[in-house]
């Protein structure tokens, strides 16, 4: 039985060693994520797979979120992906408030550190408008809406040390941080700038070409 045992070990320890390493490489390296919502449109759509540098911020212990190595901390305008303990899913937001920012938002229209952000028209879609909005330097485009929601103004203050305020590009179709709450540091996994993959979900998972490693 042993002889049996460390033959299929021989046989096969070039596989697993692969496999091992391939695990520990997306625990802690890079990742790609699935987009299954809309919270992110028009830079993010649904069926988007993004690329996630796990090593932007820290070097981790594999499989954990313990930091062994503090790279640099998120911006504003970054896109984040991190796990949320509120939610108890992985999400995907953007950055708009780090440590020591005061933030609020009037009528779906930003204000940070007292400075009210420019937006600039881009697209009609109907019941919601397309904005290029300018984060104090980072130019992104947004999607509102046409009448106010709940989600369209509220104030948070000062952003204590430690933590980030992130909200989804569809500003009025996003459960971010005005529902569950500031982003812990220590909950952040990485950052995406990139599409890897697009399938269509609404056209029998067709692979959207034109988003192929498409910058965000």
């Amino acid at each position: 039985m042993k002889n049996v045992i460390f033959k299929r070990w021989g046989a096969n320890k070039s596989l697993l060693l692969f496999l091992a390493l391939m695990l520990v490489f997306r625990s802690a390296v890079a990742d790609w994520s699935d987009v299954p919502t809309g919270s992110m449109k028009p830079t993010i759509v649904e069926g988007d797979r993004i690329f996630v540098n796990k090593m932007a911020y820290d070097v981790r212990v594999p499989f954990t979120h313990a930091s062994l190595y503090q790279v640099s901390n998120p911006s504003r305008g970054d896109i984040v992906v991190f796990d949320s303990e509120v939610s108890g899913k992985r999400l995907v937001k953007r950055i708009v408030g780090i440590p020591g920012d005061f933030v609020e938002m009037k009528n779906n229209s930003l204000i940070v550190n007292g400075q009210q952000l420019d937006y600039q028209f881009v697209s009609d879609n109907g019941m919601t408008l397309d904005k290029r909005e300018n984060l104090l330097g980072v130019k992104h485009l947004v999607r509102v809406s046409k009448h106010r929601t709940s989600f369209s103004s509220f104030n948070v203050g000062a952003i204590p040390s430690g933590y980030y305020l992130a909200l989804g590009d569809n500003r009025d179709n996003s459960a971010d941080s005005r529902v569950i709450g500031l982003i812990p540091r220590r909950e952040i996994v990485g950052r995406t700038d990139s599409v890897v993959l697009s399938l269509s979900y609404d056209n029998y998972f067709i692979p959207r070409k034109g988003r192929f490693f498409k910058r965000l």
